[in-house]
């Protein structure tokens, strides 16, 4: 068997249709990978915009998880220094109570492993909402894994999903903006220091 190289797994995950038949909209995988990336974001699936423009969190969760990151536009989408993969690659439709579904299950054990292998100088990855944190770190309510966070630094970061709902999470977990998020910011700046 051949060696595996980003550019293959690239090709071959923006050429996926394993799960077509379940999605909506179709596939169409979001990702953005390089071989030189610093932090990862491990996330959880597209929503409808991000599935319409093919960019990685091009929504108001993005806008969020940027300024929780303390990172600009310009920086956030710069591949060779940040990766963003999510659990589920494609837009996965809609729950009966209106919000998105599921990643789909076969999505995360064929991309997102080959990803995190074929991408070595990773420092720091961030589990970004429920789905990424179950993938990556078993079974677990999320409150409970990011009030945990000390316990997985620094070269793992959970966070809640950026999206309007966790707001009233916020406003409950004062401890998430004083003493998370500033740490989140410094896990970053070190991660894509050039001196590290």
């Amino acid at each position: 068997m051949a060696e595996d190289s980003l550019a293959a797994a690239i090709e071959a995950a923006r050429a996926c249709r394993v799960c077509e038949s379940f999605l909506p909209l179709g596939p169409r995988p979001v990702f953005h990978v390089s071989a030189t990336a610093r932090v990862l974001i491990v996330s959880q699936a597209p929503g409808t915009k991000v599935h319409m423009t093919g960019l990685p969190f091009n929504d108001a969760s993005g806008d969020r998880l940027r300024g929780w990151l303390n990172v600009s536009r310009d920086l956030f989408y710069d591949t060779s220094q940040i990766a963003v993969v999510g659990t589920g690659l494609c837009y996965p439709g809609r729950l009966p109570n209106g919000g998105d579904a599921p990643p789909r299950p076969e999505c995360a054990p064929i991309w997102l492993d080959r990803f995190i292998r074929l991408m070595p100088q990773i420092r720091l990855t961030l589990l970004v909402g429920s789905y990424a944190l179950t993938n990556r770190l078993g079974k677990g309510a999320m409150t409970e894994r990011v009030l945990r966070w000390r316990e997985l630094g620094p070269a793992v970061m959970p966070l809640p999903h950026p999206s309007w709902r966790t707001g009233g999470w916020e406003r409950r977990n004062p401890w998430f903006a004083t003493e998370l998020v500033p740490a989140v910011q410094q896990a970053v700046k070190v991660a894509l220091s050039p001196d590290t």
